[in-house]
């Protein structure tokens, strides 16, 4: 089964939630409801108990989600404009295969756009 079998046409959000994921794979795969929420739940849980323990999740075709330790820096309370530091963090990030870049960057030149964002991933 290809991405291509998956439409998105009817959202009623203009995102894809796990709601959507779940009636997607109740229709597409056939599995009952409850399973195609089951499992959509368990593979999120899944990524986020791997960021929050610090390993990567690499996924073929689609992309890397790390765990980055930002430094503290000072910061300024825009209302008042008293300094206040911000501490040490930890942050997800993502960053697109290049696979996936490229079928972006292909639906781009087939829609007839003409504007293309450069990015080389750093904040």
């Amino acid at each position: 089964m290809n991405a291509a079998e998956f439409t998105l046409e009817a959202l009623e959000t203009p995102a894809l939630t796990k709601a959507h994921l779940a009636e997607l794979l109740f229709e597409k795969i056939g599995l009952n409801k409850r399973e195609s929420k089951d499992m959509v739940e368990a593979f999120f849980e899944l990524v986020a108990s791997s960021l929050i323990e610090g390993t990567d999740v690499k996924i073929s075709g689609f992309g890397n989600f790390q765990i980055r330790v930002k430094a503290p820096r000072p910061g300024r309370n825009p209302r008042t404009g008293e300094a206040i530091p911000i501490g040490e963090r930890r942050v997800a990030t993502f960053h697109a295969s290049a696979k996936l870049k490229e079928q972006i960057h292909g639906s781009i030149e087939q829609s007839g756009s003409t504007e293309v964002e450069w990015s080389l991933g750093t904040e």
